[in-house]
Order: C-alpha cells, then sequence, then structure tokens
C-alpha cells in the first residue's frame, strides 16, 4: 500500500498541512518552485519558497497562468477565497523534501547517489551512457544536486525505470543528511575531495565528513582511496571498490597513463590481474572521471571486454547550452549534445526568454532511451512545446516523426540528419530565435555549422548563470522592496546587448539603464519592456527616445529646457524622468542651490512626472572617505524631501552604485544600482568568492616555433631570445581590445593551465607567448582572462581599472553565452 498518492488531499495529509481545496480531485505531476518556470500549469504543484525572491509574491501571476495548487507558509492565503488549492505548512522548502522523501519510497530499484567537489555532473552523464545499454535510467536533470534540485530529481523517479543516478552537491554543515534521506542510494559514488566550497566549512576535513554522510546506507561505495587516507569515520558500505594512482592495495591499482593529443590508454591491476581501457580524451580531469566510471563497472560486474568497447566510444558532455549569432540575424541556442525531456524543458526555458525575435523554431531528435511509449512520450512534448510557444518544429528521427499528428503549430519532419541537411537552404530562416536539442548520435553539430556565423577564433565567453549568481548575491544584501536597477551601458560593459538585458528581465531586476538613447532603442527592438533610465540623452535622439518608451536622466536646466519644448510638439501624455542630483561628485546634476528654480519648472508642467531622483557616490569603495559618503547621503536626502513637499508626490530615491550596496547599507533607500557587480567585480570587497568573473576571453594558438638565443620576436625586435626557447603566436591582438601595454613580458596568459609571459611587442592581430617547458600544440586553447587570471589584475599590471579592460573588447571577437 503506497504512502501517498499523487492527490492534492494525499499530500496534504502527508505533509500534515492545513487546507483551503477548492478542487480535491486535482492530481499532481509536476512540482516546481520557479514561478518562471512552468509548463504544465494545471498539474503543477507550486512550492512557495521564501528567499532572495518570496515566492508567495507570485501567486497571483502564476493563478492567471493556470496554475490551482500551492503549498503556502503565508497564512493570509487562506483567507482569500481563491478558487485554487493551498496547503499551509510552517516551511515550505521543508514540505518539498517530505513530499520527495515519501516518493522515493515507492521505488525499490537501484539508486547512485553522486557527491565530490568535482566531475559529478561528468560522471553521473558518462554513467548514463555507459549503462543505458542495460537500464531504463531516471537521472538528474543537468546538475540539479542542491536542496531544491534533488527532491525535483527524485520526483521524475517512475515505473519504467529500473535505475536512477541522482547528484548530491553542498556548500555547509548540516546539508547532506537532508539529501541522504531523499535520495537514499544504495550505490555511493565519490568523485573527489577538492578545494571547492571550501569557504563554506571550517577545514576539507570537515568537508569531507560531511560529503560521507550520503553514503550512510549504501550496499556499495566506489571511491579514489587516497581521498579517504585522513576520513575518521566508519563505511559502512558491504562492498568497496576503490581507486588510486599510489597505493598498489587499491581495487584499481593505476600504473599507467599513456596520453595522446586526444585519446588517453588507462592500465591498471584490478584484483591482481593487469586491464587496461582506452578513452578519447587526454586532459587530467577526465581520466579521473574515466577511471571513477570504470570503477562502477566493475563492480557492477560488467564484463571487461563490454567495458573496453563503452568506454572506448564516450561521448564527451556539453554542460552548458550555448547562445550565439546565426545567420540571417538569428539567434542559435545550440544544446545538441543530448536528448531527454528534463534538459529539453531547461532549454526551452531558457529559449522563452529570448524577446528578440518575435518568431521560435526549434530543432528537436528523437528522444531517446525515456522509458516511455513514443505517444506517450511525444504528447508529453507537444504540451511542453505548446506552453514554451513555439511557432516551428522540425523534427529529425522516424520515432518523432511517426508521432507528426501530436503537434499543432508550423512542422515538418524528416527521418534522419542527413534528409535534413539535403534539404537545407539558408533563405528559410530568417529572423528567430533557433534551439537545437538532438540526441549525440543525429549529429546536430552538422546543423549548427550551417546556422551559426563564422567566428573569429577568439572569442568573448560570457557565462550567464555566472551573472545570475552574482545578481542574486547583491539581492541577498537589499531589504525587502528596495529595488534594483542594473547597468547595461556601453553593451553590457563590453558583455553583450539584449542577451545580458534577457536574463536580468527574466530574473526580474526592476529597472535597467544604459548610456545612450540608441542603446535603449536596440533592446526595445529585442523585446526588453523593462523600464529603462537613458543617462545621456542627446537633443537630437529625443523622438526616437519617446517613441521607445525611454525614461531620461535630466541633469541640468538646458536638457530639461529642451525636453519640454520636445513634448510641447510631440507629446502630450505624461512623460517619467528621472532627476540627477550633483552631492560632491560635480560630474552631472543639479546641486542642491538649483531645486528652488527645479520645483518652479516642474510645477509648471505636471505632464512630468518625476520616476526617481537620485546621486552618484564619489567615493563609495574608500574607507577614509565616508564622511565625505555621508554628506552625501545627507544632501541627496534633504533635496528629496523638498521635492516632495513640492511636488506632491513621492518618487524612488537612489544612490548606491556597486560599492555602495556592499558598504554602505544605510545607502540603499528604494533603489540600488547595480554596475560591474552584476560582471563579478566589486571595488569594494577585494578577491570576493561570493562574485563570479562571468567572462572567459580566449584565443587558439596559430604556430609554434623553437627559436635559439640571438634571434628576436615580433616589432622592432624587442623580444630577445637569451636561451632555446618554444614561441606561440596567438590569434589576439590590440584590435581586439588587448592594451600594447601588456606586451614585454607584462602580460601573461594561460596555456593548458600554465601560466606563460608575452614576449615582444602586442600586434594589432596576433602576439607572441613564450610557452617553454609547457605541453601545447597548435590549435590549443589559450586563456587570456577567466575566474584564475582575472580580469581585475590584468587592470592593475597596466595601472587601469577593469571597466576599461571588459569595454575595450573589441566588437570583431565574437561573444559567445553559455547556461547550465
Amino acid at each position: 500500500m503506497p504512502l501517498f498518492n499523487n492527490k492534492i488531499q494525499s499530500i496534504a495529509n502527508l505533509l500534515n498541512a492545513k487546507s483551503e481545496l477548492a478542487d480535491v480531485h486535482q492530481t499532481i505531476e509536476v512540482l516546481a518552485t520557479d514561478s518562471r518556470k512552468i509548463s504544465n500549469p494545471e498539474q503543477t504543484l507550486f512550492f512557495a519558497l521564501s528567499g532572495q525572491r518570496n515566492g508567495h509574491e507570485f501567486i497571483p501571476e502564476l493563478i492567471e497562468k493556470g496554475v490551482k495548487n500551492f503549498v503556502i507558509a503565508e497564512d493570509e492565503w487562506l483567507k482569500k477565497g481563491l478558487p485554487v488549492n493551498f496547503l499551509l505548512v510552517n516551511d515550505t522548502l521543508h514540505a518539498l523534501q517530505i513530499l520527495a522523501t515519501a516518493y522515493r519510497k515507492l521505488f525499490s530499484y537501484p539508486v547512485i547517489g553522486i557527491t565530490g567537489s568535482n566531475g559529478k555532473t561528468i560522471v553521473k552523464e558518462w554513467l548514463f551512457q555507459l549503462l543505458s545499454v542495460d537500464h531504463q535510467i531516471v537521472r538528474s536533470p543537468k546538475s540539479y544536486n542542491s536542496q531544491i534540485g534533488v527532491p525535483l530529481s527524485v520526483w521524475q523517479m517512475n515505473d519504467a525505470a529500473n535505475l536512477a543516478i541522482f547528484e548530491a552537491g553542498i556548500s555547509r554543515p548540516g546539508e547532506m543528511q537532508v539529501l541522504e534521506s531523499i535520495i537514499k542510494p544504495t550505490i555511493g559514488v565519490l568523485t573527489n575531495i577538492g578545494a571547492a566550497h571550501d569557504e563554506g566549512f571550517v577545514n576539507r576535513q570537515e568537508k569531507l565528513e560531511e560529503k560521507m554522510k550520503l553514503f550512510d546506507h549504501v550496499n556499495l561505495l566506489i571511491y579514489q582511496k587516497d581521498d579517504l587516507q585522513s576520513y575518521k569515520g566508519t563505511i559502512n558500505a558491504d562492498k568497496k571498490v576503490n581507486w588510486s594512482f599510489n597505493d598498489k592495495s587499491a581495487t584499481v591499482f593505476v600504473k599507467e597513463v599513456d596520453r595522446k593529443i586526444n585519446h588517453s590508454k588507462i592500465i591498471a591491476v584490478v584484483n591482481g590481474k593487469e586491464q587496461q581501457i582506452e578513452i578519447p580524451f587526454s586532459d587530467e580531469a577526465s581520466i579521473k572521471n574515466a577511471i571513477i566510471c570504470w570503477c562502477v563497472l566493475l563492480a557492477l560486474d560488467i564484463p571487461q571486454e563490454q567495458i573496453k568497447r563503452r568506454m572506448k566510444e564516450l561521448a564527451p558532455i556539453e554542460m552548458r547550452l550555448k547562445l550565439r549569432n546565426g545567420m540571417n540575424n538569428c539567434t542559435i541556442i545550440n544544446d545538441s549534445y543530448n536528448s531527454d525531456i528534463g534538459s529539453l524543458e531547461i532549454a526551452l526555458d531558457f529559449l522563452k526568454q529570448q524577446q528578440q525575435h518575435a518568431k521560435k523554431t526549434l530543432i528537436l531528435s528523437d528522444i531517446v532511451q525515456s522509458g516511455s511509449s513514443p505517444k506517450e512520450l511525444y504528447a508529453k512534448v507537444a504540451k511542453l512545446l505548446y506552453a514554451a510557444k513555439i511557432d516551428n518544429l522540425i523534427g529529425i528521427g522516424p520515432e518523432i516523426s511517426s508521432q507528426a499528428h501530436l503537434f499543432k503549430l508550423e512542422k515538418e519532419f524528416y527521418n534522419d540528419t542527413e534528409a535534413f541537411l539535403e534539404q537545407f537552404t539558408a533563405s528559410r530562416f530568417n529572423n528567430e530565435s533557433i534551439l537545437l536539442k538532438g540526441a549525440r548520435r543525429f549529429e546536430f553539430e552538422q546543423i549548427s555549422k550551417l546556422l551559426e556565423q563564422k567566428v573569429h577564433e577568439t572569442v568573448f565567453e560570457i557565462n550567464l548563470n555566472a551573472l545570475i549568481q552574482n545578481l542574486n548575491y547583491y539581492k541577498s544584501k537589499l531589504n525587502p522592496g528596495t529595488k534594483l536597477m542594473a547597468m547595461v551601458k556601453a553593451f553590457s560593459y563590453g558583455s553583450g546587448s539584449f542577451e545580458i538585458a534577457n536574463v536580468l528581465q527574466f530574473h526580474k531586476v526592476d529597472y535597467l539603464a544604459v548610456a545612450y538613447v540608441d542603446e535603449g532603442v536596440v533592446l526595445r527592438k529585442s523585446g526588453i519592456k523593462l523600464p529603462i533610465m537613458v543617462m545621456s540623452p542627446d537633443v537630437s535622439a529625443f523622438q526616437g527616445m519617446v517613441q521607445a518608451n525611454l525614461e531620461p536622466e535630466i541633469y541640468n536646466f538646458r536638457i530639461l529646457n529642451e525636453l519640454i519644448s520636445f513634448l510641447e510638439v510631440n507629446s502630450k501624455r505624461e512623460y517619467l524622468i528621472h532627476l540627477k542630483i550633483d552631492t560632491g561628485m560635480h560630474r552631472l546634476g543639479f546641486l542642491e542651490t538649483d531645486i528652488d528654480k527645479l520645483i518652479e519648472i516642474l510645477n509648471l508642467h505636471p505632464n512630468l512626472k518625476v520616476a526617481s531622483v537620485f546621486s552618484h557616490l564619489a567615493a563609495s569603495e574608500d574607507a577614509a572617505e565616508d564622511g565625505f559618503t555621508a554628506t552625501q547621503l545627507a544632501i541627496l536626502k534633504r533635496v528629496c524631501i523638498k521635492l516632495e513637499n513640492a511636488l506632491g508626490y513621492t518618487f524612488i530615491k537612489h544612490i548606491c552604485n556597486t560599492a555602495g550596496i556592499s558598504r554602505h547599507p544605510e545607502a540603499h533607500l528604494d533603489m540600488v544600482r547595480l554596475g560591474l557587480g552584476i560582471y563579478g567585480i566589486d571595488s569594494a570587497v577585494k578577491n570576493n568568492r561570493l562574485l563570479q568573473p562571468i567572462g572567459t576571453l580566449k584565443t587558439t594558438i596559430t604556430q609554434i616555433k623553437d627559436l635559439e638565443p640571438g634571434d628576436t620576436v615580433s616589432y622592432n625586435r624587442r623580444g630577445l631570445i637569451t636561451k632555446p626557447s618554444r614561441i606561440a603566436t596567438v590569434k589576439l591582438g590590440y584590435a581586439d581590445g588587448y592594451s600594447r601595454k601588456l606586451g614585454y613580458g607584462v602580460g601573461e596568459m594561460l596555456v593548458n593551465g600554465h601560466r606563460v609571459p608575452i614576449i615582444g611587442t602586442v600586434c594589432m592581430d596576433m602576439l607572441m607567448l613564450d610557452v617553454t617547458g609547457i605541453d601545447c600544440r597548435e590549435t590549443d586553447e589559450v586563456i587570456v582572462f577567466n575566474e584564475e587570471l582575472r580580469v581585475d589584475e590584468l587592470a592593475e599590471k597596466i595601472g587601469t581599472i577593469p571597466y576599461e579592460v571588459l569595454t575595450g573588447i573589441s566588437q570583431r571577437v565574437k561573444r559567445v553565452y553559455v547556461y547550465e
């Protein structure tokens, strides 16, 4: 007899919830915690989580979308008489975890639980590749391994599966016991213990002991023996399979790794017998992850000959989908390395965020190894496409083609990728967002090559997940109700235009700010509907500004009077403006002595509505100037009181920039302006480990030469060779925005994990690196800056600021946006 079923009343009983049920017959199929990601509203149970976003605030919006079932922690919702089901609990996150824990108990097949500092998702996906020959597998979507992600993953378990693989990630003590009770793994896999999330623990030992709690009740444990040398706890597993590079007593003693350019041979002694596998990778992380998978297959008694064959066919895992520009003004979202219903939902959510094109196209292959019948599977897919408002479906594969009748939209089908390519014409795709979602065997990379713009081999890769994390970090510092304006001026500090604005809009910032009218017009044409403040409104662009409903910053009487004159002729409607007050920066803004005259003009023109009054802190990051900062804040407050009294209404007040958010909570007021902090840099907090740089600038090695003492490199023979050296030429120069000041050994880059100096002069399109002693080859990737070699370090070396480095990256360097 099951503990519960998926009827709303049964769930209410399980959660011991106080309930108001408008429809006791509701059946729950989907659990949701994000109001922006609802695909099947009628059968969704929404958990209103509290945190950086209070889920209760979005209940009215969700009811409009058709959601009928809610788990809440605020009892006033029970009194509103709404025609939906409410389950009132003390803690909505705990309720989600209780529900998932009970649901997990309905299934008795093996469950693999994976934890570790790195490699969890890769190992999970490789195990899926290796074991799906023998099993129907349920697994965590992408890297759903948190206190929220794990319950959502476990809810996917079903009777058609006979194996589950779930990740568990933690960042502080006390978290793993909760995840263990939900996953209840029967097989444990520890990938490694490294530096990731060290900041949440007293030391590495405490982190190891916390992670090991996932394996309290497993029957089988796979681990690296060296990682557990310091572990003082008890391993309760009946069966243990361990591996080591050093300890010959390990179950799998790896005695040799023979690395080639794009493959490796791993030779090990397994239970006293020498065996080997070959994998199509040569980097250290892939080798370790492959050894872990080898151990799992050995533990599951897969014959060695089968293991060898399967390991040799391992496919790379693209962890993140990529957004880049395509032909004919299209946007291409490439997620063509895996195809399952969970990752399809994630990709469709990301596609919905893209507002720059009215038309949305999905190119989708057969979804392999789903465990469902084609009719059942593609009926669910059809429902997802309808909810995501997909305009056009191109289906590739015999299974999806056989279910064409289920899709009520513009559609076409092909039996395989080759058939599609034979019919391909570039002119058929114009001004649309195109999502590629295909199983690996369909080789969608052939399609992406046709659709994507050819890119310069130097690319600026923008990590949208890091941007979201940084945004949420600053939101967590604000009081409830404090608004946030995101600065997207100067091409979002070099990071992009609508690509960044779409993410910020989806994650519900309150305002955007641009420098010039044309930047705002581009965002409007790209579907951005947020209020947009223009910081430097040029009189000649007033027409475009008004038509695009942009809100100007007014900083002196000339601009104010020009706007009044323009509006008298061109628009009689109420028009929002933002008044800038000069409180001591002395760059732009009205002085306190100007306020009486300003009030007089505003009262004569009531169609001008003040949306906000603000100022700019001159030294918010400098503790020595905190007294001056306090003076600036006091001036702004005085001015605002005077303006509100005279105008007879209130408006938004703001003064804090990024550093001000961090150092001056007393100055947060009604809104803050977040600039470079979104992009991972805060001048107020050096080396803030809670912020992630969002950009990685990368290029490639074009040529490698061996030079002798006396040879010289680059212009004016300024790079002198003093010993036998290897010199690599890379495709990056000052035309790409890389400063010439970084030449002559000042600047460094990363080649295969090693810092190497620049030698000689930086040229327009190229520069040279001294790679002596480094294992590298032509076409290898070179990192210009990332989270290790940070932008602020480069800026400091040449006496500038990170803003200048980022905004200086040339537009010829193609931006690629990645999202997990």
